[in-house]
C-alpha cells in the first residue's frame, strides 16, 4: 500500500519514538510517518487495539499523535517541521474531550 521514499525534496530531520526519520517539507505528518514505515501510530484506549490514519482528511481522528510543543494533534492535519518530536498518545486520553485523565482498570 505505501513504499518507502528515497527521493526527498526538501529534506527535514524528525523523530517518532525516538526513531530519526526523515520526509518532504511540506508533507503531513500523517505521510511521512506512513512512508517512512509507521503503521501504528497509537492504540485504543479501550481494547489497545493499534490505530493508524483510516481516512487522511481529518473526520476519523484515528491518527492522534502527541507532539512536543503542541500536544495531541490529528497527524494528517499536520505539517512535519524540523526537529520535531512524536511520540504515542497515551491510551489515557479522552477522544471527546481530548482531555487527559485517569482511566480505570474495573
Amino acid at each position: 500500500m505505501f513504499r518507502l521514499r528515497t527521493n526527498l525534496t526538501d529534506p527535514v530531520t524528525f523523530s517518532f519514538e525516538g526513531r530519526r526519520l526523515t520526509a518532504s517539507r511540506g508533507d503531513t505528518l500523517a505521510a511521512a510517518l506512513l512512508a517512512s514505515g509507521v503503521f501504528i501510530f497509537r492504540n485504543s484506549p479501550v481494547s489497545s487495539a493499534p490505530r493508524a490514519p483510516f481516512c487522511m482528511i481529518g473526520n476519523c481522528y484515528e491518527c492522534f499523535v502527541q507532539v512536543e510543543a503542541m500536544g495531541v494533534v490529528q497527524a494528517c492535519l499536520t505539517e512535519v517541521t524540523e526537529g520535531m518530536q512524536i511520540t504515542k498518545v497515551s491510551n489515557q486520553i479522552d477522544e471527546l474531550g481530548m482531555d487527559i485523565k485517569e482511566v480505570s482498570k474495573e
